[in-house]
């Protein structure tokens, strides 16, 4: 159940839209996104939308939120560069779909870099795989739950803080079924590209893991500081060498 004060806090950023017929829409927004275009940030009002159960008010979609798995409506795949299954050397990067970083290049988060580096640097080892976890979004929470989180980190929640209001985890990604495609793929250990312990640890449970991991900072910003930090504090990320500091 999601708090008076978290919903005080949302309440006036959702609205229902409505059509005789039709199934009810929540919508919910804007969100401020501060997006790299080109040479340029140019902050956009980014809003989500949600078909909901007939007569669902916004106080009764915020409660059923987490007890509604709305990030396993998409499917994952997996893009293997070079000879994945038979090559000594092989990067791995376990990449969390991100809606607003990847597609759009938001600046709230390091997802679009962490992408597009990944997949530069499975080319330039020769061999790799990137794989696409599309139930991911948000840690898991899905993308119009995330858009809430993004809210309540405007009024001054970190991540943490925002998926936990909401009734989520901190963090409810699983990587069992990338996993099973992966030892599917290739049977020889292989180097993820992550800042993450947790993909770290699945990925040794199966034996999977070469002895070394490849960690991947960059693109820090004024927009994103607060949430690598938050990373590293709160989500035991392993941290960057130096301290994050904006560029």
């Amino acid at each position: 159940m999601v708090s008076k004060e978290i919903k005080s806090l949302l309440l006036n950023k959702m609205k229902m839209i409505q059509k005789p017929g039709e199934q009810d829409i929540c919508l919910v927004g804007p969100v401020t996104l501060p997006v790299q275009l080109d040479d340029q940030v140019v902050t956009f009002k980014w809003y989500t939308w949600l078909k909901v159960e007939d007569e669902m008010g916004t106080e009764e979609v915020l409660d059923s939120l987490s007890k509604t798995n709305l990030a396993a409506m998409q499917q994952s795949s997996v893009l293997v560069y070079g000879d994945f299954d038979t090559e000594t050397e092989a990067l791995i990067r376990m990449h969390s779909i991100c809606h607003t970083g990847d597609i759009f290049g938001s600046k709230r988060c390091d997802c679009g870099f962490q992408l597009r580096e990944s997949m530069r640097m499975i080319v330039s080892n020769g061999c790799g795989a990137l794989f696409y976890l599309a139930n991911h979004e948000g840690r898991g929470i899905g993308l119009f739950s995330k858009s809430l989180a993004y809210i309540l980190q405007q009024e001054g929640l970190d991540t943490v803080e925002a998926n936990l209001a909401l009734g989520f985890k901190d963090d409810s990604r699983n990587y069992e079924d990338a996993i099973r495609v992966l030892t599917d793929l290739r049977a020889k250990p292989v180097t993820l590209i992550t800042n993450n312990p947790k993909k770290l640890a699945a990925l040794q449970e199966y034996g999977l893991l070469s002895d070394t991991h490849i960690p991947l900072w960059g693109d820090i910003s004024e927009y994103n500081k607060k949430y690598l930090e938050t990373k590293v504090e709160k989500s035991g990320h392993i941290p960057v060498k130096e301290k994050i500091t904006v560029i």
